[in-house]
């Protein structure tokens, strides 16, 4: 097991360097001059070029790749090695340290994705097992015609229509906004459990709807797959118990596709966010990249494509470890 955790850590690091050069690459070349933006339109060529020095825009790629490695590295060897706090660089628009601007708009990010992974997968999982134990039921049915419901509708036209009925003409639920679970936020919202639950329910739902239809079909295929396999009926054979041999073969196994679904479907649920947090007016990683790619500010693109990367590399190590204790033959891999 650590050397199957050692092989998954050493690919993560792979990942995200490869992927850092190539975002790095891809906005080197856009015919954009930061310097020139961040000095403003009333700048004489003189004043540009400082600026360009002081940014260090005017040295080479991989002179200024390589700063860039050097500011994310949690270590530094400059006066003897020591520990040090990561550093995305500083915003060319805002005058501000990219870690700030992250550091406030990934707890509402984060907060809208893992509540509705969450959401999808409290109602994926009893409805597709209880969907596949009674096939062509009722129940079955009316799941089926959810399903196909669920995958037709996008998250902005979804969003729309709750905040048009729920919000604005039946003020169930408030328009937009965040309420902080630990700490007050600049939205100026009641902190606490219940709050922000209240005022993330909707925004959930509407990430979540298109992934629990999708996990619903999943997951009621795949149990009534593993439901038909030659394991199953033997161990009925030797008299287990329906509920043992649903929790013991059937679920073990039908749900070794959902778990490795899980990894990626977050990460495209991140790259989903950007339209609910729009809808919703929430400040959170989305919000901040449409801004930083209005002004082409390449220091906070950048580093959203950092965190993003690694939150999506962690949350995939954290699957494959799960995969792997649940199935010792993927250690062998």
């Amino acid at each position: 097991m650590i050397q199957y955790l050692i092989r998954r850590l050493l690919w993560a690091v792979a990942l995200l360097v490869t992927v850092t050069a190539i975002g790095f690459a891809l906005f080197y070349l856009v015919p954009s001059d930061p310097a020139k933006q961040a000095c403003g339109r009333a700048c004489t060529p003189q004043m540009v070029a400082r600026v360009a020095h002081y940014l260090g825009t005017d040295r080479p790629l991989y002179v200024q790749y390589a700063k860039f490695l050097g500011r994310l590295m949690p270590f530094s060897f400059t006066g003897g090695p020591h520990f040090k706090t990561p550093s995305l660089g500083r915003s060319f628009f805002a005058q501000e340290d990219v870690n700030t601007i992250i550091g406030q708009a990934a707890p509402i990010t984060f907060s809208l994705v893992i509540g509705a992974v969450i959401l999808w997968m409290l109602v994926a999982l009893p409805v597709g097992i209880l969907s596949a134990l009674r096939p062509r039921s009722l129940l079955d049915r009316t799941t089926m015609f959810g399903v196909l419901v669920g995958v037709s509708m996008h998250p902005v036209w979804l969003g729309l229509l709750l905040l048009y009925f729920l919000s604005d003409r039946y003020q169930i639920f408030p328009i937009g906004n965040y309420a902080g679970l630990f700490h007050a936020t600049s939205y100026g919202q009641p902190v606490g459990f219940v709050q922000w639950c209240y005022y993330l329910a909707l925004p959930w739902f509407t990430l979540a709807v298109l992934f629990m239809a999708i996990y619903v079909r999943m997951i009621r295929a795949n149990v009534m797959e593993v439901m038909n396999e030659d394991y199953v009926r033997t161990a009925r054979a030797k008299g287990a118990s329906e509920s043992r041999v649903l929790r013991v073969h059937i679920l073990r196994n039908a749900l070794l596709p959902v778990v490795t679904m899980l990894g990626m479907d977050i990460g495209l649920a991140l790259g989903g966010a950007v339209f609910t947090e729009n809808i919703y007016s929430l400040k959170g990683l989305g919000f901040e990249t449409i801004q930083a790619t209005v002004n082409l500010d390449t220091p906070v693109i950048l580093g959203v494509i950092v965190f993003a990367t690694t939150m999506i590399i962690i949350f995939n190590l954290l699957v494959d470890v799960v995969y792997a204790w649940i199935d010792p033959r993927i250690r062998l891999a």
